[in-house]
């Protein structure tokens, strides 16, 4: 991923972490929380894949470390480039789904 603009698609993992950042900076236990939550308990994800993914995305410009409140704990925010990222993933999704109920006969 670059700096530069939005990248899609994205990976569920990717997705479900951006998605839990909207609106409050997060430390990784609460992340992974949150996408247990945000996906009713679908997705669970583990350390490996969360910290993998974070540290890719603070690379990819679409998370950045915020405060630290708690010394023990790194806090992580989304970017401008994050939220602009998973604003347009989720319309990429809503169009799929469009087509897809369209092809399934389910519109």
């Amino acid at each position: 991923m670059s700096k530069a603009a939005p990248q899609a698609p994205l990976t569920p993992a990717v997705f479900h972490i951006l998605l839990a950042l909207v609106g409050q900076e997060r430390h990784g236990y609460d992340i992974m929380q949150q996408v247990k939550s945000d996906s009713e308990g679908a997705v669970e994800m583990g350390p490996g894949t969360l910290y993998g993914s974070l540290d890719r995305m603070i690379d990819a410009g679409l998370v950045a470390k915020g405060n630290t409140r708690d010394p023990r704990r790194i806090y992580y925010k989304l970017t401008t480039l994050g939220l602009a990222t998973l604003r347009a993933e989720t319309e990429r999704l809503s169009r799929l789904a469009v087509v897809a109920r369209r092809q399934l006969g389910t519109a």
